[in-house]
């Protein structure tokens, strides 16, 4: 078995792994009362981080160890002319998926939306989502459209949410005000059709949106039934940020990036989210 056979089972297994979740009800996972959930910002290629999570979560010792990842792809490359390998690193979460199925869990996000749609998303002045493609062709040269395949088919099963037992909301991320009317929160009730990630649909509207007011985290709270958010998308360049005290807003994409620790069996105010953030650089 070549290297791009081996890219296309793993995708295939993970991907099967992901739609037989047994925390998944429609697209949103139902984390239980026990254990511990470890939540990642976006990751965006980032290769070392993504070392460190896997150090520090032990999953081959802490069966009740839960981790959430989101938007793998696209990484900002050292310059225009190198190479996007963002791809290695969602093969890489493919295997811990398929090492621990129970454990490791995905987000769908607006970039990897992008990516299985083919929708262009600019940055710096490049294309990644044609980046992303090139770097695949670099990779696995003639093959590389069957890992694509196989990459494309395993993002299509991401879940679109979690939510864990003591009021705490997981998603990469929230609906923004103007969208916010338009929402159809049964969505995460069911797998999402192609009307809802469509631009208009709601899953598309859960992963794209920003600019998040208090009056729509109130909103989607009473929507929802959850006290706090806790999601990625929105830049940090200091790691995290507070939003209208219900939202916290993780990056693990750079030197500064971290995640968050939740308790599942505990009882989750502000303070204990705030309290409970790890720094990549504090893992060695």
């Amino acid at each position: 078995m070549n290297d791009a056979q081996r890219a296309v089972a793993t995708f295939a297994e993970a991907a099967q792994h992901n739609l037989e979740d047994s925390l998944l009800k429609g697209s949103l996972l139902v984390f239980p009362n026990y254990g511990q959930l470890v939540m990642t910002g976006d990751l965006h290629g980032h290769r070392r981080n993504f070392a460190k999570l896997q150090r520090f979560c032990g999953l081959q010792q802490f069966g009740a160890r839960h981790v959430m990842l989101h938007e793998l792809i696209h990484e900002e490359p050292e310059s225009m002319a190198s190479i996007d390998t963002s791809h290695e690193l969602l093969l890489e979460a493919a295997a811990w998926k398929c090492a621990f199925p129970d454990q490791v869990h995905f987000l769908l996000s607006n970039h990897e939306l992008a990516q299985v749609y083919s929708n262009e998303i600019t940055k710096n002045g490049r294309v990644v989502t044609k980046d992303f493609e090139a770097g695949l062709r670099y990779s696995y040269g003639p093959d590389a459209g069957k890992v694509l395949e196989a990459l494309l088919g395993f993002i299509c099963t991401f879940p679109l949410g979690g939510r864990t037992p003591n009021r705490v909301f997981l998603s990469h991320s929230l609906p923004g005000p103007r969208d916010l009317p338009g929402f159809d929160a049964s969505v995460f009730a069911r797998r999402p059709t192609e009307e809802d990630l469509s631009d208009h649909g709601s899953a598309h509207a859960l992963v794209w949106g920003r600019y998040h007011s208090q009056s729509a985290l109130d909103t989607l709270r009473n929507v929802l039934d959850v006290d706090y958010f806790v999601c990625g998308h929105q830049p940090q360049e200091t790691g995290y940020d507070v939003l209208h005290e219900r939202m916290l807003i993780l990056a693990s994409e750079h030197n500064h990036g971290v995640f968050v620790t939740i308790e599942l069996s505990k009882p989750v105010t502000l303070q204990v989210l705030t309290s409970a953030i790890r720094p990549f650089a504090g893992i060695t």
